[in-house]
């Protein structure tokens, strides 16, 4: 309900052409993060099937991550020349083709090919979606960034849920691969909906941009932003990659029932949403960014104490908090970053703070084969602690 509530009030302040564009955009983004958290989700039984080690399967979330840390950069950079249409109809057709792979993958090997395809599928998307929303919902930009990424918290939720579910009934590839035509269709929307971007542009060499997207990263500003997002996205990562590994194998419960736990997560995720972006317009960004980090420590630090699945369940809800953060923190980089080269420098920081992120699953991996898995959730804790120390120091924009 709090979900509707926010998107209605988004329409309502917008006229109708606008008002198709974020709906548009918010399904593409429902699917592309509520797919990425599919292989999390189904981790178990794909970790059963090729007979892998924790630390294997954190490697396997690591190349999803690092694919689409790859292309937060080259998508930056074509932003700014072909504009936002086609590299987010392109981010559909080339998902679908990564998710169809997974059905001729009856090795590890091509496992991992066909998710390297849907990483840089799904990669072209994340900044795209960015500076889209930046420019076209200017008036309303905490809250559109909110919405749309409440929506990518609600596909985060529903998606891995019902791909658990579908497990037995059809299999984790005919699960992945099914979602293919949603995509295309999502895509075909994509086409017809988003406007042309006024800036592209291709009379400049890239090295000009560079040298002016580098010159801004100097404001300190951006440097507090990115190194909060960074341990934020980290200790996200590590979690999602592992919580139903982890709620599996040390605390007892089904694949299925350890699935459900972690759509609780993305469900708070979205609720959180719903709200933070509507309180950092009234209270400013830091404050609400710092609030957000110190209040994910404390689940963090319960998880390993506690047992049952009603506990646990409630755990996860409030380890989705932290999520929250995610439109905040694009939202504020975004508005700081020279609008001449928004795109470029935009999509390099992007690829930065992701691939420093992307290797929180293959860190928590090593530690549940040490058989420090609980102490893994204690390090994330830390650093979530030094995010919101950080965050108390970041600049009003």
């Amino acid at each position: 309900m709090a979900v509707a509530t926010r998107i209605r009030e988004v329409l309502v302040a917008v006229n109708q052409s606008r008002s198709r564009l974020l709906g548009t955009v918010a399904a593409g983004w429902f699917l592309v993060l509520g797919m990425r958290f599919v292989i999390p989700a189904i981790l178990p039984t794909i970790r059963t099937e090729y007979a892998i080690s924790n630390a294997t399967a954190g490697v396997a979330v690591t190349i999803l991550w690092l694919a689409y840390a790859g292309m937060q950069f080259p998508t930056g950079v074509f932003i700014d020349r072909v504009g936002e249409r086609v590299l987010l109809v392109g981010s559909m057709l080339l998902s679908a083709l990564g998710l169809l792979a997974y059905s001729f993958a009856p090795v590890f090997s091509l496992f991992l090919v066909a998710t390297v395809v849907f990483g840089l599928g799904t990669g072209l998307y994340g900044p795209t979606r960015g500076t889209v929303l930046s420019r076209c919902f200017a008036d309303r930009e905490g809250v559109a960034f909110g919405t749309v990424l409440a929506a990518g918290s609600a596909g985060a939720a529903l998606l891995p849920f019902l791909a658990a579910l579908a497990l037995d009934r059809v299999g984790w590839r005919i699960a992945l691969a099914g979602a293919a035509p949603i995509f295309l269709v999502v895509g075909i929307g994509l086409w017809w909906i988003v406007p042309a971007r006024p800036t592209a542009r291709t009379d400049r060499s890239l090295l000009p941009d560079l040298r002016e997207s580098v010159a801004g990263f100097r404001d300190r500003r951006l440097l507090l932003a990115v190194a909060g997002a960074t341990l934020m996205l980290f200790g996200f990562q590590a979690v999602t990659a592992f919580l139903t590994t982890y709620l599996f194998e040390q605390k007892g419960l089904s694949t299925e029932l350890a699935g459900g736990l972690l759509s609780l997560l993305f469900v708070g995720g979205a609720l959180a949403q719903t709200t933070t972006g509507a309180l950092a317009d009234r209270y400013g960004t830091p404050r609400v960014l710092a609030g957000v980090a110190f209040v994910s420590v404390l689940p963090l630090v319960a998880l390993p104490l506690l047992s049952g699945p009603i506990a646990l369940g409630a755990t996860s809800f409030v380890i989705g908090f932290r999520m929250s953060s995610g439109p905040l923190s694009n939202a504020y980089i975004v508005d700081v970053l020279p609008d001449d080269v928004e795109g470029t420098a935009w999509g390099l920081l992007r690829t930065s703070f992701f691939v420093v992120g992307s290797f929180g699953s293959v860190l928590v991996g090593l530690m549940a084969d040490w058989n420090v898995f609980d102490g893994a959730f204690y390090l994330l804790a830390g650093l979530t602690a030094l995010a919101g120390l950080i965050y108390l120091v970041l600049p009003e924009r």
